[in-house]
Formats: structure tokens, C-alpha cells, sequence
């Protein structure tokens, strides 16, 4: 995608914006002038659906462990999956390393800068593929995730949420200043996660409240949604007291010792078998079950 040399009108104040977060913005360690590409890449994996909070001293951890894409690619699945602990989602964890392998074959070990390139990486989708080029390598490209699309609609439109699409990335992309894009749009989703939030936005403490057309408008509910599904007594729930067990046995595990972490033996087993489908477990020829090597 072509650097961005214009924008639209806009409630999005890219001034305020930056100015904002210059004052404001977390001390995250990715964030740190130092940090590679692959350090970026790395973090916007793992604070997936995660609280940065619970990435940041895992991302530390493994920075010393694996500091670039060879050292990751030539680590043990086992290793890995121990060192993902309790993030969740350890699927993210196996597509990490399908990625660096391919880093490290096709780019000779350097993160591409190139969108497309990106997005033809393991595991890296649309908005991972634009942050790592935005934040790791300055290009002005849309960045858009949950919290960069709430604040463009209330922000901009007045409605209390948008849709995620393609069409979505075009219309923040031409919301983009000519200068400083990438601070504006670090800013844009700091403000989403600290100010405006889903929750008890802080309206009283937004740079753009004078600007914001969901406050002006009486700050409009978002239609009804369906309720996600809370994670206690899930097969998710239980993927993870598995899994569990397996980081942290020095050895094949038994099958008693699996049973022992969950009362509903069907859902046990249709969560053990999903992780051997997944490739998160294996069961060798006696019947115990380890991490994959």
C-alpha cells in the first residue's frame, strides 16, 4: 500500500491525538526505540485477545531467550509451548514458529516491511501484517483493530461501533496525517484501550471530546449483542488444565494423571483429543502424553 499523503476532514484531531499520547502512552517494553521487528512481531501475536499486561514480562522472557527469527525457528515445539505458559490460544505459539522458519528460508532472518509480504506469513493476519509495518518500520499504513474501530465511530460517526472489513481499513487509511501516521495511529489505539473504552469510557478525560460526535449525539448503545460465552467450564477451560500438566511434567504423562484435572470424563476427552488433532499433544506408543518435540 502507497504512503499516505493526505487526509480527509476529520473529528480525529491528529494533534491532539499525538499530543495525547506523548503525555499518556504505557510504557510498554516493545514500544522502546531498540526493539526489532521481530520484537514487534512478537508482541502483537501475543497480546492477541491477551491483556498486554500479562504479555509483557512473557515477551521479555522470550526476547532473551529467542532474540531473532533463527534462534526461534531452530527451538523445540516443547520449549516453546512450555515458555507460551498461560497466555491461551497455544495454537499462536505453533504458527510462531511456522513463521520464523519461513523468515529465516525466504528473508534470510529479517522481518519483511512489505504488507503483502506480511500477510503471507504464517499465522499473520490483516492487522498484525499493518502494525508490524507501521510500528516496527514507520510505514503509514491503517492499523485497525477493536479499539481503533470504536473510536472512529463514535469519534467520527457518532455510532457507538463498526463493522470490521476491508472497507473499514480504507476509510481509517484516509483518515491517515501526511506526517507522523504511525505515532497518530499508536495514539489512536491508546486511546481506545485507556479512554475510550467499551466499558465507562472517560469521556471527561479525552483529548477529543470537543471533536467527538457519539458525545455530542448523547453517547448512543451499541445494538444488543449476543453474550460470548464465559470461559469457566469450557473446552477451552479444560484445553488448558491439559495443557498444564504437560508444560510442566518432566516426562510422558499418564492418562490418570489427564483424567485427574476435570469431573466431566466425555468433555476431558473430546478436549485431549482435540490438542493431539491440534498438534499440542502427542501420545507415544505406551499410551503417555507429552508435548510435542
Amino acid at each position: 500500500m502507497p504512503t499516505i499523503v493526505a487526509c480527509i476532514v476529520t473529528n480525529l484531531r491528529p494533534d491532539k491525538i499525538i499530543n495525547w499520547y506523548r503525555a499518556n502512552a504505557r510504557a510498554l517494553p516493545w514500544r522502546r526505540d531498540a526493539v526489532s521487528p521481530w520484537g514487534v512481531l512478537l508482541s502483537e501475536v501475543m497480546s492477541h485477545q491477551t491483556q498486554v499486561e500479562r504479555v509483557a514480562p512473557i515477551w521479555q522472557e522470550w526476547m532473551y531467550r529467542w532474540p531473532t527469527p533463527a534462534a526461534f525457528a531452530n527451538a523445540g515445539t516443547d520449549e516453546i509451548l512450555r515458555a507460551w505458559g498461560s497466555l491461551g490460544y497455544p495454537r499462536r505459539a505453533l504458527r510462531l514458529k511456522e513463521c520464523a522458519q519461513v523468515i529465516v528460508r525466504e528473508y534470510g532472518g529479517e522481518v519483511p516491511e512489505d504488507v503483502d509480504k506480511l500477510l503471507a506469513l504464517p499465522g499473520i493476519g490483516d492487522y498484525t501484517a499493518r502494525a508490524v509495518a507501521c510500528f516496527a518500520y514507520g510505514k503509514n499504513v491503517p492499523v485497525v483493530d477493536t479499539n481503533v474501530r470504536r473510536v472512529v465511530a463514535r469519534v467520527e460517526r457518532g455510532e457507538a461501533l463498526g463493522k470490521p472489513g476491508k472497507k473499514e481499513i480504507e476509510q481509517v487509511a484516509a483518515l491517515l496525517p501526511a506526517e507522523n501516521g504511525p505515532e497518530f495511529s499508536v495514539g489512536l489505539m491508546e486511546l481506545g484501550a485507556l479512554i475510550c473504552t467499551a466499558r465507562a469510557p472517560k469521556c471527561e478525560a479525552c483529548p477529543l471530546s470537543a471533536e467527538c460526535a457519539w458525545l455530542a449525539a448523547g453517547r448512543p448503545a451499541a445494538p444488543t449483542q449476543a453474550r460470548s460465552q464465559k470461559f469457566a467450564g469450557t473446552d477451552r477451560q479444560v484445553r488448558g488444565k491439559i495443557m498444564r500438566v504437560l508444560r510442566e511434567a518432566h516426562g510422558p504423562v499418564e492418562q490418570e494423571r489427564i483424567d485427574a484435572v476435570w469431573h466431566d470424563q466425555t468433555q476431558l476427552s473430546r478436549a485431549l483429543f482435540s490438542l493431539l488433532d491440534d498438534g499440542l499433544a502427542e501420545q507415544d506408543e505406551h499410551g503417555y502424553f507429552h508435548l510435542p518435540r
